[in-house]
């Protein structure tokens, strides 16, 4: 990890033989040994994840966005065997021949029935689980509980059915998920570096007429020619949309004085920026200014908090109460003062806000990295805005790889 006032680095896509980039069999290794160290450290026999970013991050496979919300991949590690992986039909046969760091006989097709459009009498359930409690009693395992992190309910029946003990498997995946190797931490600032040159088309294409969906169509067709391999979401909000924040884009036109800001949700090799940044569109007024000078200066108090050994509460403290800009509890504004973890997910380990920090603080530690964003209303009642930047946590403190101009206001295409 770089050290001193040495940028993070970002060395482009392809593999070169004249520097050190991103080696990919030691990311493996990296997130498999503490997958089994997290596992050993828990009272669980078995990880049985449904969660794509937890299959990714055990077995090194993934299909695509398409499987997130489909629950019919699953993996399985048990305290005394190798990662196994059960996928979509011939995506197995694909994993045997281009993914030598698994055994072929562990990448497996499965199907339980995508979410119900197959139902429950059809056996499917019943069949996984019969071979999942046949490899547990193998490997010796069967007695221990077996972790899940997310599950079908027909599953889960069938599970207990056959006389198996369910536990949480996704506080341990957490635990293994949360402090992030060398080459994780240059494939999340890679994924932020690409997300600075959007900023910098959205910059020279936001004037008058623009529509929100524009912006968002612009987005997506820089990311995926430049690398992304899935852009989740994209926010695009303006005008009166800012006030309160709406979390999502429309067909609004964009109109001279708007105050837009927008959230880069995509991925690089897995790895996920959440990267919001706010712009005016060729002039700005004193309220929308003064909210933006506010904004900043939250977000920048809590970023000078940032170092191994604080806590997150005393980051949660540095930002304003629910009434201090216009809600009335903590739940009614949770997300708008925030911190989350990166990584494979987009909401990782910490989980910084006043809602469940002050009563239940976490420790930073070296090799997190995560997002702080701020939002701040402006007096006109209806412009608002809203700044985020991502970090990694050194032993020197926090150091911020969102590098499109944030310190003061941007407007965009000044007249």
């Amino acid at each position: 990890m770089p050290t001193g006032s040495r940028p993070m680095p970002a060395p482009g896509h392809s593999g070169v033989e004249f520097e050190s980039r991103v080696d990919f069999d030691r990311l493996r290794a990296y997130r498999l040994a503490r997958a089994r160290a997290a596992l050993d450290a828990s009272d669980l026999g078995a990880l049985l994840v449904f969660d794509v970013n937890n299959i990714r991050y055990l077995t090194s496979t993934v299909i695509g966005e398409w499987s997130r919300d489909k629950m019919t991949r699953y993996a399985l590690l048990t305290r005394t065997g190798d990662p196994m992986v059960w996928d979509f039909g011939s995506a197995a046969r694909h994993h045997q021949l281009y993914a030598p760091w698994l055994e072929p006989d562990n990448c497996r097709a499965g199907m339980l029935g995508l979410r119900g459009a197959v139902p429950p009498t059809a056996g499917l359930f019943r069949r996984a689980v019969a071979e999942i409690r046949s490899i547990l009693v193998e490997q010796g395992v069967e007695v221990m509980p077996l972790g899940l992190d997310i599950v079908e309910p027909p599953f889960l029946f069938e599970l207990e059915r056959v006389g198996l003990r369910v536990a949480d498997a996704q506080q341990v995946m957490l635990d293994a998920r949360q402090v992030k190797s060398p080459d994780e931490i240059t494939l999340l600032t890679q994924s932020a570096a690409m997300v600075d040159g959007v900023y910098q088309q959205i910059a020279e294409a936001l004037k008058p007429g623009v529509r929100e969906n524009d912006i968002v169509a612009l987005a997506n067709h820089y990311l995926y020619t430049h690398g992304s391999d899935d852009v989740e979401a994209i926010n695009a909000v303006s005008g009166e949309r800012c006030n309160p924040h709406p979390h999502n884009f429309t067909d609004r036109m964009i109109r001279p004085g708007d105050t837009c800001f927008f959230d880069i949700i995509q991925s690089y090799n897995g790895y996920r920026t959440c990267y919001y940044r706010t712009l005016n569109v060729g002039s700005a007024t004193p309220s929308q200014r003064d909210a933006y000078t506010r904004a900043r200066e939250w977000i920048d108090a809590a970023i000078a908090l940032v170092k191994p050994g604080q806590t997150t509460d005393v980051i949660a403290r540095a930002w304003p109460e629910a009434a201090e800009f216009g809600f009335a509890t903590e739940m009614d504004c949770f997300g708008l003062q925030f911190g989350h973890g990166l990584g494979l997910g987009l909401h990782e380990r910490p989980i910084i806000s006043r809602l469940n920090s002050l009563e239940h603080p976490a420790e930073i530690v070296e090799g997190m990295v995560f997002a702080l964003e701020t939002y701040c209303p402006a007096s006109d009642g209806y412009s608002a805005a809203r700044i985020e930047e991502e970090l990694v946590v050194t032993c020197d403190g926090a150091r911020v790889i969102t590098k499109f101009p944030a310190q003061d206001l941007f407007v965009a295409n000044a007249y």
